[in-house]
């Protein structure tokens, strides 16, 4: 009978906002461990997205304040993966800022598909790639609109890594299964040749052709901690990721971007995103928002 009485507890104490559930001390807890972790910056705005994003988390954990959940995580790193997840925002979509995808296969494709198809080594790495459209349109524009000569490009030396902080979105990324309405925005000749129509569901939809998945290298990877890649890349795109960082954060983020590029490198970060501090003594400007590492390719 007790236990009984504390489930119940437990059940009408949880979706409450009386202070002793979740209070304004509880959010500071949370913003703290948040930015500690990955970088980002909650603002106090955001007191009411926080509760409602971890609420679910709290009510599975049988505990009965945010407060007690909080006192988990450090002894829990999955509880502290979800946490992240919960609090990490995914919002993108295919062929995002197409100016990007313009330069790209202009001024970068020609030579990275020779290279490529020479028997070089070419390195692409999406950057917090978030539920994978973005990977997805990068490899298609890459490819091209002649599947014969894509297929021959998917089987060179070509690695693509994506990678993100939120195992729920490469969860996402990985299945590579999209609405077919969402694939719209894809020039039609790509979405035609490098998507495939999927059967059931209540709703129309597409899937990656599996020669593209097959190039990427799915991670999840923190910004903030270290990176295990031995290796620098030819292109980076980091885009809308670092508006949720402070600006030290930001300025250390990109110097570590641009050390990671090859001589000559490309780096595509997000409309809103400038950079500044160390990196600018690395990165020339040469075209909105996007940057070319120092030095000769």
């Amino acid at each position: 009978m007790h236990g009984q009485a504390a489930a119940t507890d437990t059940s009408t104490l949880v979706p409450g906002v009386s202070p002793a559930i979740y209070s304004e001390a509880d959010f500071r807890r949370i913003a703290d461990l948040i930015h500690a972790a990955t970088g980002i910056v909650l603002s106090e705005r955001k007191q009411m997205l926080a509760y409602s994003r971890l609420a679910p988390l709290v009510r599975r954990s049988g505990l009965t304040s945010f407060g007690a959940f909080l006192d988990t995580l450090e002894d829990s790193p999955q509880a502290m993966t979800e946490v992240v997840a919960a609090l990490t925002t995914n919002h993108t979509y295919f062929h995002r800022e197409p100016h990007h995808f313009d330069h790209f296969a202009d001024h970068l494709r020609p030579d990275l598909v020779r290279r490529a198809l020479g028997g070089e080594e070419v390195r692409i790495w999406s950057a917090g790639c978030s539920t994978g459209e973005e990977i997805w349109t990068l490899l298609m524009v890459l490819l091209g609109p002649d599947r014969s000569e894509g297929l021959r490009i998917a089987r060179a030396k070509l690695i693509a890594l994506a990678s993100d902080i939120s195992v729920n979105a490469l969860a996402g990324a990985r299945a590579a299964s999209y609405s077919a309405s969402a694939l719209e925005a894809l020039p039609e000749q790509l979405r035609r040749i490098w998507c495939t129509a999927q059967q059931g569901g209540a709703e129309p939809r597409l899937g990656i052709d599996p020669a593209v998945q097959a190039m990427v290298r799915f991670r999840e990877l923190n910004l903030m901690g270290d990176w295990p890649m031995q290796r620098p890349f030819e292109v980076i795109f980091c885009r809308n990721v670092m508006i949720y960082f402070d600006m030290p954060t930001k300025e250390r983020l990109v110097e570590r971007f641009a050390r990671q590029l090859v001589p000559g490198g490309y780096l595509y970060i997000g409309h809103s995103e400038r950079v500044s501090g160390p990196a600018t003594a690395l990165l020339d400007p040469v075209g909105p928002t996007i940057y070319r590492r120092k030095g000769a390719a």
